[in-house]
């Protein structure tokens, strides 16, 4: 028997509807799926709806997989690939399997022999390159930095070191909990002169992105409070 397909599937960043921000195509291969590996059940299954998913949800078959899911778990996540459906991986918000818990399951799929399949959808990541006007012929994304001084400072100045000497844009994202934060110990770690640019909010109707310096973001930290945010840091 042939094995089914993992689809990787984007969702809108926010609440946005998903005609505005998701292809025919990727909104087709959703809404004909009824296996699902997700990180969250409950916000899957609002995905799902909001995308016109035929089917009543409560009929869906979902999985969830995110950072409490163990590692000798995930196989098993692969057994209706291996039975022959195909199954769709779904983040919490953008992209799966990129900062997502989902890309353990494609790479025991690529192990498996499974046929993986990335669709168009919103990246956060790649969004807020486009729009920094920092280098995106040279980047490198960190994820998450640490959430307690002093190591954060001490990764941005790594960052900053790193942004010199190989002329290459950082980009690093934040829970909205904490992106005030990180903003203010960005403006003070840094050299006055580095630029920093934050995408917030990308896609939505509240969306912020703007590139300054360093020194220029002191003070200015209320406009990143309690939204998810993108940074970029470039010489």
């Amino acid at each position: 028997m042939a094995t089914g397909s993992l689809y990787l599937i984007p969702v809108p960043l926010g609440p946005v509807s998903p005609e505005a921000c998701l292809p025919p195509d990727t909104l087709a291969v959703a809404r004909r799926l009824d296996h699902f590996v997700v990180e969250r059940a409950k916000t899957a299954r609002a995905h799902l709806k909001a995308m016109g998913h035929p089917l009543p949800l409560q009929s869906l078959h979902l999985e969830e997989l995110n950072e409490h899911t163990l590692h000798a778990a995930i196989a098993s996540l692969l057994a209706p690939l291996q039975a022959g459906h195909d199954i769709g991986l779904l983040s919490e918000a953008g992209c799966p399997a990129v900062a997502d818990p989902g890309a353990a399951l494609v790479l025991a799929a690529h192990r498996a022999n499974i046929p993986v399949v990335p669709l168009i959808g919103p990246s956060s990541i790649l969004l807020a390159l486009m729009a920094s006007g920092l280098g995106g012929q040279r980047f490198a994304f960190h994820g998450y930095l640490p959430a307690k001084e002093p190591e954060r400072s001490q990764a941005i100045r790594e960052l900053e070191k790193t942004a010199r000497r190989d002329r290459a844009t950082q980009l690093f994202i934040e829970t909205p909990y904490r992106s005030a934060a990180l903003l203010d110990a960005l403006a003070t770690a840094l050299s006055p002169g580095m630029l920093v640019s934050v995408g917030a909010d990308l896609s939505l109707p509240s969306q912020l992105i703007q590139t300054r310096s360093a020194k220029n973001w002191r003070g200015q930290t209320d406009v990143v409070k309690d939204r998810l945010v993108v940074f970029g840091v470039a010489a």
